[in-house]
């Protein structure tokens, strides 16, 4: 038996913030990231909507990049003060993530972080508050998802937590948010929403459920994120449909060790952070090159390659020819083919090689490893994550 699971309402285009209105409860706390959505009124727009459905208004603002468990208890603790009844998160997948987090600790006060490392081990939720997300960025579809990404800063490792009760209630996912991004963050979490359905689609855990939206996805990204990144907002908006798309398939189908290895590099080392979906453009070509020995994993990066248009007459082939797509769209969207030359050289070749066998033995255990297509040994993993820092071919 399999289970799929989605949001108990998705509102969609245009104006779709404005559902807030209709929510009801007493209380709401709104999470929310770094000033953007400030500055851009719709942290106000947020406001004024709950207060006209007749709830009490709370802020949580000045959530991290990369949310921290201190972070999350810290708003966890405001949450038991102020007692909402509704949980809405508004911004980035980080505030989201965050929010998601705080909810567990805020309904279970006793539980502890190292519980909700194990997969699908959280208690029951919505014994207190229900919860809303709103997303800004078009790639991590958190908004749609089981998973939450928090970083231990003294361990410098982020953790992906995953349980079917940490899917929000509601998602509203309005292109206007999604308008403010950056023209970097576009293609970060553009090939985020890639990766993402690429690994659903090739998963172990994959079904008919899961694959249609994959594909879907796919094709939509392939066709859109260049010019989104371009600055065309009609693609935009697009591509807030096809993250969303990315995210069900995930949630439902898991992932594999692109994202693995993307949560383990993360915050490993002291140059600075590579940011999620950065690491995810580049290490996805070598992943799919390596998962690629496997035979019905090449066949399903062969409907892949042809399900967006590229021609071989093997699997082997068309594997090629989507690498080959992937690296093209990485280098129209000035993503770096490798950690070396990542934001100029920030992640010290010493200090990687130092870390590797660490680092690898981590990606190795990360949540996201039992799904994917082929399975991968701590000294493999150390030869991916080399030929990831470097450039190099993947033979093995």
């Amino acid at each position: 038996m399999a289970r799929f699971t989605l949001p108990r309402d998705l509102y969609h285009g245009k104006g779709a913030l404005e559902e807030l209105k209709n929510l009801k409860g007493r209380k709401a706390i709104v999470v929310v990231g770094g000033g953007s959505m400030k500055r851009f009124g719709f942290l106000d727009r947020v406001e004024a909507y709950l207060k006209e459905a007749g709830l009490e208004v709370k802020l949580f603002e000045g959530v991290e990049p990369d949310p921290s468990v201190d972070t999350v208890l810290k708003g966890a603790e405001v949450m038991r003060e102020f007692q909402p009844d509704w949980i809405v998160a508004i911004g980035g997948g980080s505030p989201i993530d965050a929010a998601k987090a705080m909810w567990t600790f805020y309904e279970y006060p006793d539980v502890t972080f190292e519980d909700l490392c194990i997969p699908f081990n959280f208690p029951s939720l919505r014994t207190k508050a229900k919860f809303c997300a709103i997303p800004s960025t078009s790639g991590t579809a958190t908004e749609v998802t089981a998973f939450s990404v928090i970083t231990d800063y003294k361990k410098g490792i982020k953790y992906p937590l995953a349980d079917f009760n940490i899917t929000p209630d509601v998602a509203i996912v309005d292109p206007d948010l999604a308008e403010t991004m950056p023209q970097k963050l576009t293609a970060f979490t553009g090939m985020d929403a890639m990766t993402h359905a690429i690994e659903a689609y090739v998963s172990t855990l994959h079904c008919d459920y899961t694959d249609p939206l994959a594909l879907h996805a796919i094709k939509m990204i392939h066709n859109d994120l260049i010019d989104s990144y371009n600055g065309n907002m009609d693609a935009r908006a697009r591509m807030h449909n096809a993250q969303c798309l990315a995210g069900m398939a995930f949630s439902n189908a898991l992932l594999g060790i692109v994202h693995s290895m993307a949560h383990k590099t993360g915050a490993a080392y002291s140059g600075g952070h590579i940011v999620h979906g950065c690491a995810n453009a580049m290490y996805l070509p070598k992943v799919i090159k390596f998962n690629s020995k496997v035979s019905d994993a090449a066949k399903r990066y062969g409907e892949i390659a042809s399900f967006i248009g590229l021609k071989g007459n093997t699997d082997g082939e068309l594997v090629d020819a989507l690498i080959a797509e992937i690296q093209s769209m990485n280098e129209k969207l000035h993503i770096p083919s490798c950690i070396k030359d990542y934001e100029g050289g920030i992640i010290d070749e010493a200090e990687f090689n130092e870390k590797i066998a660490s680092v690898a033995e981590l990606a190795v255990g990360d949540a996201c490893t039992g799904s994917n297509p082929r399975t991968v040994t701590p000294a493999e993993m150390e030869k991916l994550l080399a030929c990831c820092y470097y450039d190099k071919e993947v033979d093995f």
